[in-house]
Order: structure tokens, then sequence, then C-alpha cells
């Protein structure tokens, strides 16, 4: 006999080959036979309809019939558009914003509302059609990032990280192999990171914040910290703080920040009562079992970042930080990582216009900030022109300035211990570019990247981005971007491997960089390399003055 109720649909959905994926049964929903178009539309509410209602469920605050009423109606909705064309790639979290966007409009209905009480829950539709946005604040970066991918890379992203399914189940939707899908995995998240570091230079409010995107991307991605500047900027600027939590949610794992930018509205409860998430649990909590004993837990991936972003509130109390608090110190980015982003033209500016871009008032000739003599004014010092050549030595570290790898557009200039190598030879011509002389088509470049000091293109007289590559020299030995003489140059520590970088110009001996003590030979060469004599003079200060 059989039983009064079928069994439910199995979940997750059987099968992976190529003609049972969403889009081709969209596709039989859009044009089949009506036998196919039955078979399409049951396949994929068997697929999708539990997690579907369950989210109803949780709109609604009620596990009653209107949670199947929601449900049945936002499947209806979306097979009417993909009739029309939508592809059927990704469908889950369409059917889940469905959900929620389909409670808040029934809840604002006055007559519907009397008929289905559920709907005036504060706990439930009435709360969503009361908030101000369904998309958190503090979610907006992500959100947009996410809503940019690929179906593809959004389908893979939403099953394996909020849906904690295995990436044979996204096979299974897509038609793909798991290799492929698992490839698609790790560019999806690198995607949706680039994504969110875009939108946060997009959206900024203010310059400042487009100045610090990559000082606030590059540190975090490589689980490092912030430069004391970045951190300050961090203490007064909520969008930035938010942008910074958003990018450190992807050493802990993405599912909440998924759900909570797509969602919104019950993302979290949704997102930790998914079946896969509990499986997940479970086999972690054996494993906890069997190394019990062993001299303490372990971590997952770097914990949570979240805990390590302190708050100006705590930061102000006192409270303890994490050893690897993320806000400390002064981190940054290999040169491997910004010669590729580079290439891929992801931080090229807006218009030309820089955040800290300004240009000096002071008469030619003279620092404009302590009226010192600058390179250009007749009777000083200035640094070897070519062919004459000089290492650069940092006052504070008695490191050389080096070029990390090879000479090439994009390599990041850094700290080396002083030697003979190429590329600490460099040369500072009448037209402000400090060039090396393992490239000489390369000069120092201290804009293209906001702030962190790269290898670029030397500029000729025609050039628009000229600035970003000449220096006003003081006889100090400091060396201020033209762009804006309110900055230096300096280092981001005093270790070897350290990065150069732009910071606020405060005098300091960081900022003050010296050359190797010149022959006594007039118009002769600069002493370079290994026989150079390891005391120094500062940068445009004749021999024998102080």
């Amino acid at each position: 006999m059989p039983t009064p109720q079928p069994p439910l649909p199995p979940y997750p959905p059987p099968g992976g080959g190529p003609g049972e994926s969403d889009e081709s049964l969209a596709a039989g929903i859009r044009g089949g036979a009506d036998s196919e178009v039955a078979q399409s539309t049951a396949m994929l509410i068997a697929r999708h309809w539990r997690p579907v209602n369950e989210y109803a469920v949780i709109c609604l605050a009620s596990s009653g019939s209107a949670a199947s009423m929601l449900t049945t109606a936002v499947f209806h909705q979306v097979f009417d558009r993909l009739k029309l064309g939508e592809p059927g790639t990704a469908l889950r979290p369409r059917l889940l914003v469905t959900v929620r966007d389909t409670a808040a409009l029934w809840s604002a209905d006055e007559g519907l509302s009397g008929v289905l009480p559920v709907l005036r829950k504060p706990a439930g539709a009435r709360g969503m059609r009361t908030s101000k946005s369904l998309t958190p604040e503090n979610r907006v970066l992500a959100e947009r990032s996410f809503q940019g991918l690929p179906p593809v890379a959004r389908c893979v992203l939403w099953h394996v990280e909020v849906e904690a399914e295995a990436p044979t189940v996204a096979a299974g939707l897509l038609g793909m192999d798991t290799d492929t899908v698992s490839a698609v995995l790790d560019q999806a998240r690198d995607k949706l990171r680039e994504g969110i570091v875009r939108a946060h230079r997009e959206l900024a409010p203010s310059k400042d914040c487009r100045f610090y995107n990559r000082l606030l991307d590059v540190p975090i991605r490589r689980g490092g910290e912030l430069l004391p500047d970045v951190r300050r900027h961090l203490d007064e600027c909520r969008y930035c703080r938010s942008a910074a939590e958003q990018l450190g949610q992807f050493e802990s794992g993405l599912g909440v920040l998924l759900a909570e930018s797509v969602l919104g509205w019950g993302a979290r409860r949704y997102h930790d009562t998914r079946p896969g998430r509990a499986k997940q649990q479970t086999v972690r909590l054996k494993g906890s079992a069997r190394h019990r004993g062993g001299g303490g837990g372990t971590r997952g991936r770097g914990g949570n970042l979240l805990a390590r972003i302190p708050s100006p509130r705590r930061r102000a109390s006192g409270a303890a930080r994490s050893p690897r608090a993320l806000f400390t110190g002064v981190g940054l980015a290999s040169a491997g990582l910004l010669t590729t982003l580079l290439a891929a033209g992801m931080w090229s500016d807006d218009g030309g216009a820089d955040p800290a871009a300004s240009t000096s008032g002071s008469a030619p000739g003279t620092d404009s900030q302590t009226g010192a003599a600058s390179p250009g004014a007749p009777g000083t010092a200035q640094l070897p022109t070519p062919p004459r050549q000089t290492r650069l030595r940092n006052a504070a570290s008695d490191l050389c300035l080096d070029i990390r790898g090879e000479a090439q557009a994009g390599a990041a200039v850094q700290l080396a211990a002083c030697s003979s190598a190429e590329t600490q030879a460099w040369s500072y011509g009448d037209d402000g570019q400090l060039r090396s002389a393992a490239h000489p088509d390369l000069c120092v470049d201290s804009h293209a990247d906001a702030g962190v000091v790269i290898l670029g293109a030397c500029a000729d007289a025609t050039d628009a981005r000229g600035e970003d590559v000449r220096y006003d020299l003081t006889v100090q030995g400091e060396l201020l971007p033209r762009w804006d003489d309110a900055l230096a140059l300096a280092t981001a520590g005093e270790e070897a491997g350290a990065d150069v970088v732009v910071k606020v110009r405060d005098h300091s001996t960081g900022q003050r960089w010296l050359t190797d003590v010149a022959s006594a030979t007039p118009g002769s060469p600069a002493v370079t390399g290994a026989d150079a004599p390891p005391s120094a003079r500062p940068v445009g200060l004749p021999d024998g003055t102080a």
C-alpha cells in the first residue's frame, strides 16, 4: 500500500551530469513540451524547496501554512522570469532574495495582512517592512561585489560557503566536473575580494578613503599589519573600518559575510542552520575528540579576524589585543602581488585625481615647509646625475634602497643590506626623477599604488603623470613627492626587506636618505659598491659641510 505522504526529495540534489544542471532544466521550462516543462519544474522544486521554505519560515517567524504559501509564490515568480529568458544558474540565492522581498511586500498590504495575521509579527515580515534597508550598511561592499560576479562564480560561492555543501553539489547544479568547480571556487574568492576593494574605492565618501584603499587591502590579504597612518584613519572613518572588517572575513570563512550581504534579514540564522554546516561541525568535534589531550586546540584558517579589528572604543579602553593584532606595525605587500594587480589595471586612479594630490606653492628653489634650498636652487649640491650614481642609505636603519626581485615595472622598492648590487645604484636627474641604474627607463614611483613605492616608467616633459616619479630634494636628505610635498619617502620598518612608502613628513631620521661619500676628485663618480666607506653624508650636502 502506498504511503499517504510521499517522501521528501533527496537533499542535496542527486546527479551531476550536464543534462541535469539548473540551467538545462530552466531551458526545459522556457521552451520544452508540456511533459518536459513539468519534469523540469518538478526537478528544480525538488532541488531547492527545502532551503527556500526554511528561509520563508525565518522571514515570517512562523512555520505554519503561510510559509508554504510564500515558498510556492516565490517559485512561481522565479519560474515566470526563467520563462522570459533569465538564466537558471545561481538559482538558490535568487530564490532566497525573492522570499525576503515578497515577505516584505506582503506585509505592506493591509488586506493581505488581515487574512494572514502572521505578516504582522514584528520579528517577521512586519519588521522587515519597517527596516531602513534589508542589506546591512556594513555589507554593502560585499553585496555589490557578489552581484558583480559571473553566475557560475555566485553559484559555487553560495553553495560551498553559505550552504556548506561539498563542491560536488555545485558541480551537479552547474553540470560541471568537480575539478573545474574547485578551480572556479578559488578564482571566485579572489574575484569577490577584488570586487570589495574596487567597491570601497568607487563608493569612497572622501579622497582620504580612496588614498588608503590599497594600504588597507594588502596587509589584511597577507595577514600582516596596517600602517599607523591607516590605523588612525580607521579610528575616524566608519566606512573604511567596515571595509576592513569585510576584508577580514576572508580569513575565517565567507559564509556569514555572503549570507548577510545577500539576504540581510535572518541571514545568520539561515547560515547556522544549514544541514551541511551541521555535518561539518560533527566532523570537527570528532576530530577534536580524537586529538584531545594532545596539547591544546587548533584554530581554523587563522581564526576570526573580526576579533582583531579593534573599535576606537575598545582601543581607548585599553582592552587586551591578540598578539597578531591587525592594526599594529607596518607590514605591506610583496612585489609579486603588487605587480600582478598593477598589470591588471585594478588600481588606476579616477580621472587623475588622487586623495593627497596637491601642488607646491613655494618659491622655486626652496623647500615649501622649511624654506631650505631645494636641489634646483643655484649653488646647492644634488644627488649624482647620470652617469654618476650612488646608493641611498636610510639614516634610521643604515640599510640601502633596493629593488625587490628583478628591476621591472611594478617591482617594490625595499630596504636591504648595503652591497655592490646594481639594484642599489640610483641617480637623480635635473628633472627630479630618481632613476634605477639596473633599468634606466624605470624610476621610483610613489603614486601609482596609493603610497606604496614601486618602480614605474620614467616620465618625459609631456607625461601627465610625471609628478608621480619626480621629487624635491631637501638639504636634510628628504625626498618629497611633487604630487604632495607634505609627504616624504620613508620606510615601513627598520629591518631588511621592509617596504618603502610615503608618509606624512615629520623630519624624522626614517625619512632621511644618505649618499655614499664622494671621491675627492672633482667631477669623479660617487663611490658605490662594496668598496664604499661605511660613513655617509646627507643627500644634497656638499662634501665637508655639516
